[in-house]
C-alpha cells in the first residue's frame, strides 16, 4: 500500500501525518511525504524587483523543504523508515500537482489535513483539501485537527 501525505508545516498536515503513520504500521505501507511549492505566476506583473521575487521564491522553497524534513523526522522517531520524500516545484495548481503525483506513483490513499497554513477561517474545508477530495484518483482521508 502507498500512502501520500502532503505537508505544509501546518498543525493540520502534522495531524494527517500521525494518522498516516498509524495506518502504515498496520498495513505495512510505504509513506510518501511531499510539499508543493506553488507557481508564483503574475509576480512579474506587479512592481516587485527580480531580486525580491527571487528571495520570496527561495523562502517558500525553504519552508517547503523544512516541512518535509520535519515530517520525515517525526516518522523516523516513530520507527517508520519506509518513507519517500520530495519537494515539488510546480507550474500548475497545488491540488493538481498533488493529484498528478498520486497518479504517477499509483498512490492508494491520500491523507491530508482539512486545512493548511491559510489563516482564513471562512471555510471549514480548505480549498486544496476540497479539490483533492473531489478529483483524486484514489481514496482520500481528510483529517481534522482539534482546532476545527
Amino acid at each position: 500500500m502507498k500512502i501520500l501525505v502532503p505537508v505544509d508545516g501546518s498543525t493540520h498536515s502534522m495531524e494527517a501525518l500521525k494518522v498516516a503513520a498509524d495506518c502504515a504500521k498496520f498495513k505495512t505501507a510505504q509513506i510518501y511525504v511531499i510539499s508543493v511549492v506553488p507557481f508564483m505566476g503574475g509576480l512579474e506583473d506587479h512592481e516587485i524587483s527580480p531580486a525580491r521575487r527571487e528571495r520570496t521564491m527561495s523562502r517558500i522553497e525553504q519552508l517547503a523543504e523544512e516541512a518535509v524534513k520535519k515530517a520525515c523526522d517525526c516518522l523516523a522517531a516513530d520507527n517508520l523508515l519506509n518513507v519517500c520524500s520530495k519537494t515539488i516545484m510546480t507550474s500548475i495548481s497545488v491540488p493538481d500537482a498533488i493529484i498528478d503525483f498520486a497518479e504517477t506513483e499509483n498512490i492508494d490513499l491520500i491523507v491530508i489535513g482539512s486545512r493548511g497554513l491559510s489563516t482564513s477561517s471562512r471555510f471549514k474545508l480548505g480549498s486544496v483539501a476540497s479539490q483533492i477530495a473531489k478529483y483524486s484518483p484514489c481514496s482520500v482521508y481528510l483529517v481534522k485537527s482539534r482546532e476545527d
